[in-house]
């Protein structure tokens, strides 16, 4: 049955994920809250995508576009949704039941909060290609609560890592309405990118109960090596920006942040190492060492690289 006006609009993204749809859409209808909309954003699929979504009928919205990648695909379903709350799922990932109850008590009892979202388990395949089923999972064995070091104002916290896993979130509606949507020019970090935005304006809420099992496979995005250090670029753009401290001066140290920059550099590196691109990860080695020159591991890579060496992992 639909409802008219829901409290909650999930949106998913999908593209050629005909493996892994059902279940991820499946998760979503099987939670206990039931006041939610469903909208399923496809993005130009060329596999049976569409027709499984389709499948659900009623409960599930289906909006169809040309490809133009997921922030466009995420942009357009929120300017689709009607919801006070809005999630935004990974079309491969799952949710345990309680999921959306759990968050909207939360939203609803902290009004300083912007956003709320929780730890996640990863979630691997066998060497059969099986995924374990989710009712295999134990999540009494992790704590109940918030996490006070990745809640409140934790714009300093998102200067070292991108803490929040899309799927795990809920965000108020005015949120968006306020700092603004995806950057469909980012082609990678462009969650980073708007968190970042966010967190100098709204608070936000971890649970340290895991909500979502984030899946594991050979083809997702973040696997890709691209030729452009987006996450490095991000984050010193920010600094320069907003500077290291978030609203309630809570802040990292200069000597943190240049640590994370230069491990950052050095694993963009790695990766341009193992795919032959020898030139870029010198420069990016190069960045490494000058942002912590302490770490002579820098340099030396940097001389191993330029003689020939390739990481094994």
């Amino acid at each position: 049955m639909e409802i008219s006006n829901p409290m909650v609009s999930v949106i998913i993204p999908s593209y050629n994920c005909d493996v892994y749809i059902l279940e991820t859409v499946t998760s979503v209808l099987n939670q206990s809250y039931k006041d939610i909309e469903l909208i399923v954003v496809d993005d130009g699929s060329t596999d049976r995508t569409r027709e499984i979504v389709a499948s659900f009928g009623a409960p599930v919205r289906l909006v169809t576009q040309d490809n133009a990648r997921v922030c466009a695909a995420r942009n357009r379903g929120i300017s689709e949704a009607v919801g006070q709350y809005i999630c935004l799922m990974d079309h491969d990932d799952y949710w345990f039941p309680h999921k959306l109850e759990q968050q909207v008590a939360l939203l609803q009892a902290h009004p300083e909060a912007g956003v709320v979202y929780s730890a996640f388990i990863l979630w691997d395949a066998d060497a059969n290609g099986r995924y374990p089923e989710p009712a295999s999972f134990d999540l009494a064995e992790f704590s109940d609560g918030i996490d006070p070091d990745l809640s409140g104002w934790i714009y300093h916290q998102f200067l070292l890592d991108c803490w929040l896993l899309t799927s795990t979130g809920m965000f108020r509606r005015e949120v968006f309405e306020r700092c603004g949507n995806f950057d469909i020019n980012l082609p990678y970090s462009e969650d980073w990118d708007l968190w970042l935005r966010i967190s100098r304006k709204y608070q936000f809420l971890k649970q340290q109960k895991p909500s979502t099992l984030y899946r594991q496979h050979p083809h997702q995005g973040n696997r890709v090596v691209r030729m452009f250090d987006y996450r490095t670029e991000l984050l010193i753009k920010a600094s320069q920006v907003w500077g290291l401290c978030s609203v309630d001066g809570r802040c990292v140290k200069r000597g943190e942040f240049n640590k994370k920059i230069a491990s950052y550099h050095a694993d963009f590196a790695y990766h341009q190492l193992k795919a032959g691109n020898c030139s870029v990860a010198a420069r990016s080695l190069a960045k490494a060492w000058s942002k912590n020159p302490a770490a002579m591991k820098y340099m030396v890579q940097l001389v191993a690289a330029l003689a020939g060496w390739r990481p094994k992992w």
